[in-house]
């Protein structure tokens, strides 16, 4: 099972994460943050306030909302691979 250890805000709607795995990045949510939980995130004044929670091991706001792991990490892995835009990772 995959855990966000730390995780900060980079500019924008980009957030930097490391994984338990070893791995860390550059992740860009911008476009990625639908349904009635995420919209308050649409204010950077509240995205801002990503952080991690200890229990869950993921990235969470404020407002109740947070991001799955194996998603961040997919994302991540699209992101920085753009031949991989298209693989399914599972």
């Amino acid at each position: 099972m995959l855990h966000i250890k730390s995780a900060k805000y980079v500019t924008g709607y980009k957030i930097w994460v490391a994984f338990d795995d070893g791995s860390s990045g550059e992740i860009d949510l911008n476009g990625e943050l639908s349904g009635p939980v995420f919209e308050p995130l649409k204010d950077i004044a509240v995205f801002r306030k990503v952080s991690v929670d200890p229990e869950l091991e993921t990235v969470v706001w404020p407002n109740g909302a947070d991001l799955a792991p194996e998603f961040l990490k997919r994302l991540q892995n699209k992101q920085s691979n753009p031949t991989l835009k298209d693989v399914q990772f599972l």
